[in-house]
């Protein structure tokens, strides 16, 4: 190491290739963890968007190798070492995002398996789609004019899709890509009047030399259109996080009930105490008690028929599986209104499973709905509807109950495709209101 660093040319015509050649090789030797050019890609591994990850790194890892060994020339020596700078950038945001993708242990550790298991995968998705949006970037930045501008009409779709019409940065790129000769088809703009001569009519030479004029104005955006698209997954997932914690709460919210009722079934008894003829029965939801009179008057006139307390025979009738079935009955009608709900649901491309978070939200609220509306119902809430006559008249308000939840989800659901509709693909750009 120290006699190729310390030793001097003995010529500078032959020193000048073997130095050349050891400083396009450095960034390589810098990223030797990475697989190179031709080796193998890495994995598999269990989680599609690091797949994904793996297969977009190795694809600009041979783009820059492509980049770097062509012959740019004799006008490009003076920028060569600033050009180094950039590729030697370029494999540390891959390495980043390799190792992302590949989960690498975090620095310093933590003790938590589970914690880290559980909260390090939106960290992990951040930081390899960043660091392969900056690598693209830098990428941009070496490429020759000729390989940018055939970029240009897939850098102008992703500009159009991630960033509102009136952003200034937006609306230059339009113009760069109208002076390209490359229009938007869903509006086709008229000729720039800076520049007269037809568009479609320019030399590759002339348009090479835009590409190369303009190159930073159009790096500059394609990065914050990818800052932005970034920023729509960001939110996508804190709200998929959202509705997650509702659901686990509701959650264990209903298994709190349902243990309340085994423990001590008596403290909140959903039962009902129908009376005719001076007669009542303990309606409850797995059982009922015998007809019995609550006068003594009522019992002397028909003998054979006890006198007994209602709060008694609620005791008396009351089980532990109650609150059980009801919860029961209540997530089986949530789970067949979720099913009717697939048919709204829109296909994403997104890896972040809101419709599935939201289809599991309802299974929770079905069974405390189903609690709750019968609570109010024994509380005199609903007149006419105070006393239920049997059991099953019990399990069948429950199960209207349960399915009644989708009053209170739907509105979730509309916020949810509202979040995915505002996460853009090609097929969903942010257009202009009017043509341009």
């Amino acid at each position: 190491m120290g006699a190729t660093s310390t030793a001097p040319p003995r010529d500078g015509t032959e020193s000048a290739r073997p130095r050349a050649e050891s400083e396009s090789a450095r960034p390589r030797a810098e990223s030797e963890t990475a697989p190179s050019h031709g080796g193998p890609i890495g994995g598999p591994v269990w989680v599609a968007w690091r797949e994904g990850t793996l297969t977009r790194a190795e694809e600009l890892q041979a783009l820059c190798e492509w980049v770097t060994g062509r012959d740019k020339g004799p006008q490009v020596k003076d920028g060569q070492q600033s050009d180094q700078v950039l590729v030697k950038a370029v494999h540390r945001h891959l390495d980043a995002a390799r190792e992302a993708a590949r989960a690498a242990p975090l620095d310093p550790k933590k003790r938590l398996v589970l914690v880290r298991r559980i909260f390090r995968n939106g960290p992990l998705i951040e930081r390899a789609m960043s660091n392969l949006d900056a690598a693209e970037a830098q990428l941009l930045n070496l490429a020759p004019a000729n390989y940018v501008l055939g970029q240009m009409p897939c850098l102008l779709r992703h500009v159009q899709c991630h960033l509102p019409p009136a952003d200034p940065a937006r609306q230059e790129f339009e113009r760069i890509a109208r002076r390209l000769g490359i229009n938007d088809p869903d509006h086709p703009s008229p000729q720039d009047p800076q520049d007269p001569q037809d568009p479609q009519d320019q030399s590759l030479q002339r348009r090479e030399k835009i590409v190369e004029a303009e190159r930073g104005k159009i790096v500059t955006t394609v990065r914050a259109a990818s800052s932005a698209a970034l920023r729509e997954r960001v939110r996508l997932r804190n709200f998929r996080n959202v509705v997650v914690v509702t659901t686990l709460f509701m959650a264990l919210l209903a298994i709190g009930v349902a243990l309340t009722g085994f423990l001590n079934p008596t403290l909140i008894p959903l039962c009902f105490a129908p009376q005719e003829s001076g007669q009542a029965v303990v309606v409850c939801p797995t059982g009922q008690s015998a007809p019995f009179s609550t006068t003594p008057s009522t019992n002397a006139q028909q003998p054979g028929t006890q006198v007994q307390d209602i709060d008694d025979a609620t005791k008396a009738t009351v089980s532990r599986q109650d609150l059980i079935v009801v919860e029961l009955v209540g997530l089986t009608a949530a789970a067949v209104a979720a099913a009717a709900a697939i048919r709204r649901i829109k296909g994403s491309s997104e890896r972040y499973f809101l419709p599935v978070a939201l289809a599991a939200l309802k299974l929770p609220t079905g069974a405390i709905t189903a609690f709750l509306g019968l609570l109010l119902m024994r509380g005199q809430f609903v007149p006419g509807l105070s006393a239920l006559d049997t059991s099953a008249q019990i399990l069948a308000w429950a199960l209207v109950f349960g399915y009644a939840q989708q009053l209170f989800t739907r509105f979730v659901d509309q916020q949810g495709q509202t979040v995915l509709n505002n996460v853009r693909s090609a097929d969903s750009p942010q257009l202009n209101s009017s043509p341009a």
